[in-house]
């Protein structure tokens, strides 16, 4: 039976922040709006947090029974180390997921009842990211649910619940968010090209071969500011994201100078510490 530390690492806390930045996020949007409502955006977070946990088990359990982790580099997998059984991690994905749903439930009773059609979609792509008969994550199309859960439905919807309204700025301060998630799922699968490729895995990393997917992860990291310089025009305050800017070096340089295996482990926590960054102080620029 796997411990009480083996199940936090299972849960694989590096990927947490692309759960919990968009709401923050979403909320310095509706906070510079006037509607901040925060017993909303708490609900939120939880939401999102649920789902990434319930993401990031239910991976584990589909890739554990595939045989797909057995000989992975990187952070902790229950099912392929055998830690736990595949039945434990199942259910503790599962129960994410209805922590996730009944929050959202709550959500969608104080505002509009599509929340609940986006909320199961949101469910249906973390479980079919890598599981059912034909999972997506397998045939290159991880980063754009990545994109569109943790970017634009994570931002918009948060902003959505407390506001409801859209502004343009809810979906502009998606774009970034999501392309630094996608960063840190990128960073992830360049690690992972070897043993992906050997167990039948198509990534998006994968099909595009290791240099392009360097240049790929690089380009998700410097887009973002990029996207700061154009919402300063209207809002001057946002070019205090610019401040998380060195953070983006490090990690930046480690990918493009070629490092492989073990030594990419260290860049998903860089990545993860520029999310919370980038996205703390985009929220508090977008709130002012």
């Amino acid at each position: 039976m796997a411990t009480l530390s083996q199940w936090v690492a299972g849960s694989r806390p590096r990927t947490l922040p692309a759960s919990l930045v968009p709401v923050a996020v979403g909320t310095g949007v509706a906070a510079g709006e006037g509607h901040a409502v925060w017993w909303r955006a708490l609900l939120a977070g939880l939401v999102a947090l649920a789902l990434q946990v319930g993401v990031n088990y239910s991976n584990d359990y589909s890739d554990g029974i595939r045989g797909t982790d057995e000989d992975r580099v990187g952070p902790l997998r229950l099912v392929g180390s055998k830690a736990a059984p595949p039945r434990q991690v199942l259910a503790a994905a599962l129960g994410c997921f209805l922590v996730a749903g009944i929050a959202g439930l709550v959500l969608a009773a104080v505002t509009t009842w599509w929340l609940l059609l986006v909320g199961a979609a949101a469910i249906l792509a973390a479980w079919f990211y890598t599981g059912g008969g034909t999972p997506y994550g397998y045939r290159a199309l991880g980063e754009v649910s990545v994109f569109v859960f943790f970017g634009l439905v994570a931002v918009v919807g948060t902003v959505y619940v407390q506001a409801e309204a859209l502004p343009w700025e809810a979906w502009a301060a998606a774009v970034p968010i999501g392309l630094l998630a996608c960063g840190l799922l990128v960073a992830n699968n360049l690690r992972d090209i070897p043993t992906d490729r050997e167990a039948g895995k198509r990534t998006l990393a994968v099909v595009l071969g290791d240099h392009r997917t360097r240049l790929l992860y690089a380009a998700c990291l410097a887009l973002p500011f990029m996207v700061v310089l154009a919402l300063a025009a209207p809002h001057p305050w946002v070019l205090i994201t610019l401040l998380a800017a060195p953070l983006s070096l490090p990690p930046t340089e480690k990918v493009l100078r070629g490092a492989t295996g073990p030594d990419l482990i260290p860049v998903l926590g860089e990545t993860g510490r520029l999310q919370v960054a980038y996205g703390v102080l985009l929220a508090i620029g977008l709130a002012l």
